[in-house]
């Protein structure tokens, strides 16, 4: 699933650690031996949201910190100056301050914390950290917040209630914990669904926070969207008359099977609202709740899949935002879209571009927009001008940044950018990018490269923060190289190597086979403070992680080649990559190899392990798959499984369902561990129950570790240790 840091995991750290007893702070513990341990990677600092003020001359950011002891986190605010000097640790209390951004044209940092009341608020400090004061008081308090351009209006999300719960039906049974549900999306992720966010417009005289008006009172719609949706997906105008908001007005089952999300334009002064993406008096469509939305009447061309995270220029003359063509596919290309706010004009400017979008901002002058996306294995920025064209005569689009990293977020500093970096060897730090200069040095360094060698980084980029540097010089790291091998269909794949430290190309290693999840995220430069493969390659492992079909950044036709197939092509390319490395890698010990993955990962594992012929010596599932046709009635997002199985069971796709892994435990023959959150609601727990217990009934050796209090990931710092030793010592016991 998607890497982002969720605002709903942002906000679940802050409650963990709302009854610190200690400060939790940046550690430097004694390393011994130079070996990457579980217990190091939980002591690193977690890099989060970060701004510029506006003249460009300072940066305030988050960092995360964690206590496996407590096992709680705590989150601290940094301001830096742009030139890398004068690091400040501004916030010291036992509670989490998180989510800095400059005011009062940049004199003062906005932030949110505790109250007295142990809810979360708006509040301002002095750029030193001094002269703290309480701007909002909002019962229940807020869970992020955005100020106008000219800070006379505020931006606050708000939980609110969202549909009857059972005291409400029945005001006698206060103590009744039954639900009682009518219709479809009643959990979602890790919750059951009893609130939603709203976002409220609130005024702001300078010292306090007040008269919070919900804009979306009355209507039973999230904004921002969950689970993975935040501030980006509101914008105020520049004459702070308007607010930009993404919303998916839809209930149920319309919203179960749906991905429709618009962009909404609010006038503040009037109350009026008006979607931008769709024309007046668009009726939507009846649906097939069973099947695949691929070819039915909704798919229309009027914008139908996600359109999220709108921005206006800065001149106040477009709004751009990030678009997928068809409703019900989640991951379809992300396109930029450009509209004309005076006419309604709409422009893809990516149309021609071969890679989703993931991010963007705008440049200052209002002329080109900056943009992330995937191409071959990593994420970098690139610059579309909305008014030149290339030789084609599309929308000229040239590279900003190159190198064998992913960048992970952007944000205006002034004339430069302030963007999060990092790869598979660095967590992620903050760097400022000069984008003009970087411009004129990527088209001589593209020159000079091939489409499958990885281009150097361009000089006009500094690193501004050095969180770990103290583990990054008090570790011996593994290294990564890319690497291309032949398909079974002759198409070529790319999979990073990931190589043990202190390697000796003479000896021959333990292996992995890295299976990504998503099922389209790439296998990109990310760092993981779970699937972490400096991790692997620090207790002895080479890592092979490729980038089969089904993953962006190699066309959309390679991008689409997994939907309705997960058990084709996909798993050819790993027994491509893994096979390729057996052979042609003489450090791979092909008589000791393993594989591991999670989410699609896991159902890759599990569905391995039935057609192997074994290659492999153990296998590790995380939150997978087991059996296609109760997860297609488990999981809560139907989009997602009516898109990528072709619909229900029922109805006859038999090229998916036959497909399902549950069918081929007859072939099971390899120890395998199932790893599984019980508040997962997107892949349920039962699905790692019914694997481990099915290898149990096979004699198979086999080893459930199950989470409780997780969901599709492990967030807890104990939890997180006791995954890493369990996830070890299997490999060890039965690869090693």
């Amino acid at each position: 699933m998607n890497k982002t840091i969720l605002l709903a995991g942002l906000l679940s750290m802050i409650h963990i650690d709302s009854d610190a007893q200690s400060f939790i702070g940046r550690q430097t513990p004694s390393i011994k031996d130079r070996t990457f341990t579980p217990e190091l990677l939980w002591a690193m600092g977690r890099v989060g949201s970060a701004s510029a003020s506006p003249d460009g001359k300072t940066v305030a950011y988050n960092v995360s910190y964690y206590s496996v002891k407590e096992n709680k986190s705590h989150m601290v605010i940094y301001t830096v100056d742009a030139d890398g000097k004068n690091e400040r640790l501004l916030t010291e209390a036992k509670t989490s301050e998180v989510s800095p951004k400059f005011i009062d044209n940049g004199k003062r940092i906005a932030f949110m914390a505790l109250d007295a009341e142990k809810n979360m608020q708006v509040w301002s400090m002095q750029l030193d950290g001094t002269d703290r004061k309480q701007l909002s008081s909002e019962t229940d308090g807020v869970e992020d917040f955005m100020f106008s351009p000219d800070e006379k209006k505020v931006i606050l999300i708000k939980n609110v209630k969202y549909s009857q719960r059972t005291c409400d039906l029945h005001p006698d049974l206060d103590k009744a914990s039954g639900r009682v549900i009518d219709d479809l999306m009643y959990r979602h992720w890790d919750e059951w669904v009893e609130a939603i966010p709203h976002p409220f417009i609130a005024n702001f005289d300078g010292t306090k926070i007040t008269d919070a008006k919900d804009i979306l009172a009355g209507e039973p719609y999230e904004c921002p969207m969950k689970p993975f949706g935040g501030m980006e997906q509101l914008a105020f105008s520049p004459d702070s008359k308007s607010i930009a908001y993404t919303c998916r007005k839809l209930e149920g089952k319309d919203y179960a099977v749906s991905t429709d999300a618009d962009i909404y334009i609010y006038n503040i002064e009037t109350g009026e609202t008006r979607n931008i993406c769709k024309p007046a008096g668009y009726k939507r469509p009846n649906v097939d709740y069973t099947e695949s939305m691929k070819n039915q009447a909704v798919n229309d061309g009027n914008f139908n899949g996600y359109d999220t995270n709108p921005a206006f220029s800065p001149d106040g003359k477009y709004i751009a935002w990030l678009s997928m063509e068809r409703d019900g596919y989640e991951a379809d290309k992300n396109r930029l879209i450009l509209c004309e706010l005076a006419t309604g004009k709409k422009t893809d400017l990516t149309y021609d571009f071969a890679s989703t979008v993931n991010d963007f901002c705008w440049a200052n002058n209002s002329k080109g927009i900056y943009f992330l996306s995937v191409w071959h294995g990593t994420t970098h920025i690139d610059m579309a001008s909305i008014d030149k064209k290339n030789d084609l005569g599309s929308t000229l689009i040239q590279s900003v940044t190159g190198g064998q990293y992913d960048y992970t977020s952007m944000t205006p500093c002034g004339k430069l950018l302030l963007c999060g970096r990092q790869s598979m060897k660095q967590a992620t730090e903050l760097y400022i990018v000069d984008p003009v200069a970087c411009v004129k040095e990527m088209k001589k360094i593209q020159a000079k490269y091939s489409e499958t060698t990885s281009v150097q980084e361009p000089k006009s980029v500094r690193q501004l923060t050095h969180e770990n540097q103290y583990f990054y010089d008090s570790i011996d790291w593994g290294d990564v190289q890319p690497r291309w091998c032949s398909a079974s269909d002759g198409q070529t794949i790319l999979s990073w190597i990931i190589t043990p430290p202190n390697f000796d190309k003479n000896k021959k290693y333990p292996t992995l086979l890295f299976c990504e999840g998503g099922p389209q995220s790439p296998v990109s430069q990310f760092w993981s403070f779970r699937w972490n493969m400096m991790i692997m390659a620090a207790n002895g492992y080479v890592v092979v992680a490729p980038n089969r079909r089904g993953l962006p950044g190699f066309g959309t036709e390679w991008n689409e080649e997994i939907s309705e197939d997960y058990g084709g092509q996909c798993m050819k390319d790993y027994f491509s990559a893994i096979d390729d490395a057996a052979e042609n890698l003489p450090y791979v010990d092909k008589d000791k190899l393993g594989c591991v993955g999670a989410s699609f990962g896991g159902y890759s594992v599990y569905w391995l392990a039935g057609h192997h012929e074994k290659r492999f010596k153990a296998f590790i599932a995380h939150d997978g798959i087991f059996n296609l046709e109760q997860q297609y009635l488990e999981t809560e997002e139907m989009w997602f499984a009516n898109w990528d199985m072709g619909g229900a069971y029922w109805n006859g796709h038999p090229k998916t369902f036959e497909n399902s892994p549950h069918r081929f435990v007859d072939k099971w023959d390899t120890p395998i561990l199932c790893v599984q959150g019980e508040k997962d609601y997107r892949i349920v727990s039962s699905q790692a129950m019914s694997a481990f217990n099915a290898a149990q009934l096979r004699g198979v050796p086999s080893q459930l570790l199950i989470f409780p209090d997780e969901n599709h990931w492990v967030l807890k710092p104990q939890n997180g240790i006791l995954w890493q030793r369990t996830f070890f010592n299997w490999l060890d016991k039965y690869v090693k």
